[in-house]
């Protein structure tokens, strides 16, 4: 996993920590630590794609490309081209994802077929 622009405002101990307690196997640990790091890392762009104007998008792709890693570069040029500072909102929007994943990662409650009643 190389080092991104928006590490530093990531808390994702949480999701590691029930990656590591629904992981059967260190294949499937690494396995599912790619799966969230890819869903992140698209999320991310996603979400600074939607706060920039769109005459900006080819410029941010480009510059996120040439320096995935330089935080400083990436969010002046994402808050000068927005006109505000998108960090705090960013944040936000990584929390709402680290939500998202952990609910995905929880285990379901069984409900059986046949009666509709919970297994627990």
């Amino acid at each position: 996993m190389s080092k991104l622009f928006f590490d530093n405002i990531i808390m994702f101990e949480e999701v590691d920590k029930a990656i590591k307690n629904v992981a059967s196997s260190t294949e499937e640990l690494n396995e599912l630590r790619d799966i969230v790091d890819g869903i992140v890392n698209h999320k991310v762009v996603e979400k600074v794609l939607d706060k920039l104007p769109k005459e900006h998008h080819e410029g941010f792709l480009a510059l996120f490309h040439k320096c995935p890693h330089d935080e400083v570069t990436i969010f002046e040029y994402i808050n000068q081209k927005s006109g505000r500072d998108i960090r705090e909102e960013l944040e936000n929007d990584l929390k709402s994802i680290s939500s998202d994943i952990l609910h995905e990662l929880s285990p379901k409650d069984e409900v059986s077929e046949e009666t509709g009643v919970s297994k627990k």
